[in-house]
């Protein structure tokens, strides 16, 4: 399985900004979409933010103008731009990526990997 691992959190004051990287073990060339997502203990994880193999951006309404997710060429993975931190966005940040798996046979597996997450702490 492919392996993902976040890093580029820590603690910021309010309005400040932070960017998340992930890196996957094995390069991802077959994907539906990557993104991010948040959870703090006891709630559901959110989605934040995302972009589909053919490079369509959606956001979480309380990220829109403040967050930008682009992709990284090399690790053909997600970036996250966090700006204008507020202490809401304190939550533990996942890397997500929805993908296909293609065995030696040709045969397709939907495959959802997933980080174990990078903390983000926004406080003054």
């Amino acid at each position: 399985q492919v392996h993902l691992v976040e890093s580029g959190g820590g603690l910021v004051q309010p309005g400040g900004s932070l960017r998340l990287h992930c890196e996957a073990s094995e390069r991802i060339d077959n994907f539906k979409s990557m993104g991010w997502y948040r959870q703090v203990p006891g709630k559901e994880r959110e989605f934040v933010a995302s972009f589909t193999v053919r490079s369509v951006t959606s956001y979480a309404e309380s990220v829109k103008g403040r967050f930008s997710i682009s992709r990284d060429n090399a690790q053909n993975t997600p970036v996250l731009q966090m700006n204008n931190l507020k202490t809401k966005d304190t939550d533990v940040y996942y890397c997500h990526a929805d993908a296909v798996r293609v065995a030696v046979d040709y045969s397709v597996t939907p495959s959802d990997y997933w980080g174990q997450g990078t903390q983000v702490t926004v406080s003054s």
